[in-house]
């Protein structure tokens, strides 16, 4: 029997009607500024509801335009922020599903990443996890066939997550996907001046200067700036604005950035 994963936010974070959900995410990338340079490698990009971060999100999601058809892997990474464990978590599933469809998930890769120490199976990490779903209508909507390497990511070190990344760097055909948020329920002002200063640590590529209160992706964030060391990556913020910029109050934010690893 085929192992599916049912979108468990869909309804919530995003519109549960299909038309409704690719119009939305269409409306997001129109509203979005064109790539002016090269295809990322990597991306990092918010998770909240649509009406919050969708823009921000989409901003980065635009840069995938110019292969759209060679990206044929994306590794996606996001917090935990219903279950509580040490290491990295994979899904025994076979396919990931939105109201856009099902996404096939790349078993091969998975297996082989559950040979490290740090990597293993635990579905009710992701049963009801939003970071890594509300991903997957947008990358919907700017690729076109590709297979999912979804991994939720607990406590785990920076040089942890990096060997994962390694593990599943592969060539151009394989995209990486980091979903974190920024700061959580400050004041715009102070929001605005914390999720600067994380901002500037990502383009330079110091994870020792993202900590907890920074970013709920704060992990995987780390790990991939680890990786993009490791590669000469080079860092480009693409859009930094926060829940107060686009549909809440200002008295407590949250903070959104999106960024392209090239």
């Amino acid at each position: 029997m085929t192992r599916i994963r049912p979108p468990a936010v869909a309804g919530m974070f995003y519109p549960a009607d299909r038309d409704e959900l690719r119009v939305t995410v269409r409306q997001f990338l129109a509203g979005a500024q064109e790539a002016r340079g090269a295809a990322p490698k990597a991306i990092i990009v918010p998770h909240a509801g649509y009406v919050y971060s969708g823009p921000v999100a989409a901003s980065a999601y635009a840069w995938l335009a110019p292969v759209r058809d060679s990206i044929r892997r994306v590794v996606l990474l996001g917090p935990s922020h219903r279950v509580g464990f040490r290491g990295l978590a994979a899904s025994q599933a076979e396919y990931f599903q939105t109201p856009l469809g099902e996404l096939p998930v790349d078993t091969a890769c998975i297996e082989k990443l559950t040979r490290l120490p740090q990597v293993r199976y635990l579905d009710d990490a992701h049963a009801q996890e939003h970071s890594l779903e509300v991903q997957l209508p947008f990358l919907q909507a700017v690729l076109s066939d590709f297979s999912l390497v979804p991994l939720v990511v607990g406590e785990a070190r920076a040089d942890e997550v990096c060997e994962v990344l390694e593990a599943a760097w592969g060539g151009p055909e394989t995209l990486i996907v980091v979903s974190s948020d920024l700061s959580h329920y400050h004041d715009y002002d102070t929001a605005r001046r914390l999720d600067s200063a994380t901002s500037q640590a990502i383009e330079s590529l110091q994870p020792e200067r993202i900590h907890f209160e920074d970013a709920c992706g704060r992990n995987p964030v780390n790990g991939l700036l680890l990786a993009a060391r490791h590669h000469d990556l080079r860092v480009t913020t693409v859009d930094l604005r926060n829940s107060g910029d686009t549909a809440g109050p200002r008295d407590q934010v949250v903070g959104y950035g999106a960024y392209v690893f090239t």
